[in-house]
């Protein structure tokens, strides 16, 4: 049985009348505003080569780990999703309709779930789709869906200008060539795809190749990153590379929030150990949280924005890292310190008003007791909004509430949406923006803010913060 696909203009707005007309109007003054997009994971290659998108698998099922963990969890293998191996071994060849079946007699398991808003917004406003997906509506999709891709109003470029999107951040390794971003940039297309610095790579020792990575690095910069100093200048020389191709901001994702504050000699000796085989965990981590404060001074220098993204227990499920790698949906939150482990940095760099360093977390318990007290206090230190598994309603609701009355709403940076799947994008910032319509409109209900007021703040949420957080 087919049922209707319908979007609720009110949805997620405050159930209260008074507060609702409230969150409405502000809704209305915001909703159009250009989209910036200032941390993610799309592929810059879409837009470099402007080729269409494959079908309605390729472009929102199989980049999109959110949904297709999901599936995981209820005992559906990757492979049959058309997730291609990365261990060697042999796989079907899976025909992406089949795999679009999948997702469409299983799409009951995402209701209450921010993908099943996400994707149902993506269905509805992009698509046109007027009935739910299910198995007797898979095929309908399927077929509207990858028909609408083939046209030339469906290309990244066009889906790109669609949607008002001002500026988009890809996310790069130092030893990427960041030849797509180049090609954008030769192609005369006026659309803003920048790139960032994430040098995990070559600063986490656990990183799979490290010890190779290093020889790459030190191939295309020229530098000898077999010594502390020569390590220290290619960093300087790719960040130098990234800020003329475009970026504005750098990007750690680490295990924890760890930073250290050594002495040069003690750093030094400290690197010669790291780039052993056989360096130890104690060293591991020594390392990653010296780096964090590096890392720091760096941006202090060259003025891009520096992002921590820590507390991910990455590739949690061991089959699955070894089978397909990294970014498969078996990363998991875990508990995160803050007030303890920035200090070294922040006693170092913290009170520079010049510098930019945004943190986030995955660890909600901190939002009041850590991150809102810091951020309230450091001239450096930004909250970067609620993020990754909490990149929901619900989720962003307890970061307002929990962070504003210490933080304030001026030290935190808006919203970022943090996909690999494209389309997504202005379907998580319409949610962002309902969210925090909701939450203004109920202080101004409270008469504990202007409605005047609450309609700066949201365009400030919207779209103010973050362009200038990121120096865009």
């Amino acid at each position: 049985m087919t049922r209707a696909l319908t979007l609720h203009p009110d949805r997620l707005l405050p159930v209260g009348p008074a507060t609702r007309d409230i969150a409405r109007r502000l809704y209305e003054s915001v909703r159009e505003l250009p989209i910036i997009s200032p941390h993610g994971h799309t592929d810059p290659a879409w837009f470099a080569t402007d080729a269409p998108f494959e079908n309605a698998t390729a472009l929102l099922l199989q980049p999109d780990h959110y949904v297709f963990r999901m599936l995981y969890s209820q005992g559906i293998a990757l492979e049959a999703l058309g997730i291609v191996p990365q261990d060697g071994a042999s796989a079907p060849e899976v025909d992406p309709r089949a795999a679009w079946r999948i997702l469409a007699s299983h799409y009951h398991l995402f209701r209450g779930t921010p993908s099943r808003m996400w994707l149902d917004w993506v269905f509805a406003e992009a698509f046109g789709l007027e009935v739910q997906l299910c198995a007797d509506t898979a095929d309908h999709y399927y077929d509207h869906i990858t028909a609408a891709l083939a046209t030339p109003a469906f290309r990244p470029r066009a889906l790109f200008e669609r949607y008002g999107i001002e500026v988009l951040t890809t996310t790069e390794s130092p030893l990427d060539t960041l030849e797509h971003h180049q090609a954008i940039a030769a192609s005369g297309w006026q659309g803003r795809v920048l790139t960032a610095y994430r040098p995990d790579a070559v600063i986490d020792p656990e990183y799979e190749g490290f010890r190779d990575n290093l020889a790459a690095f030190a191939a295309l910069t020229g530098e000898d990153t077999y010594s502390w100093a020569g390590y220290l200048a290619a960093h300087r020389q790719r960040r130098a590379f990234f800020a003329a191709h475009g970026a504005t901001s750098t990007d750690h994702g680490h295990p924890t929030a760890l930073t250290a504050d050594l002495a040069p000699h003690e750093a030094e000796a400290l690197f010669a150990r790291v780039i052993r085989p056989d360096v130890s965990p104690a060293d591991t981590e020594l390392f990653r949280a010296q780096m964090l404060t590096e890392m720091a001074g760096m941006s202090a220098e060259d003025g891009l924005v520096m992002q921590i993204h820590p507390g991910a227990f990455r590739n949690h499920n061991p089959a699955i890292f070894a089978r397909f790698g990294r970014d498969k949906g078996a990363d998991m939150p875990s508990r995160t310190d803050y007030v303890h482990a920035l200090r070294p940095l922040l006693a170092k760099h913290g009170n520079n008003p010049a510098l930019t360093i945004i943190v986030f977390t995955l660890d909600e318990s901190v939002y009041a007791r850590e991150l809102a007290p810091l951020a309230g206090h450091y001239p450096a230190l930004k909250l970067g909004p609620a993020w990754w598994f909490h990149d929901s309603p619900e989720g962003m609701r307890r970061f307002r509430h929990a962070t504003t009355e210490t933080a304030g709403f001026y030290n935190t940076v808006g919203f970022n949406d943090d996909t690999r799947a494209f389309l997504s994008i202005p379907a998580r910032h319409d949610v962002a923006r309902r969210i925090d319509c909701g939450f203004l409109a109920q202080l101004v209900a409270e008469h504990r803010m202007e409605e005047w007021e609450a309609a700066e703040l949201a365009q400030d949420l919207t779209y103010n913060l973050a362009k200038a957080a990121y120096r865009l």
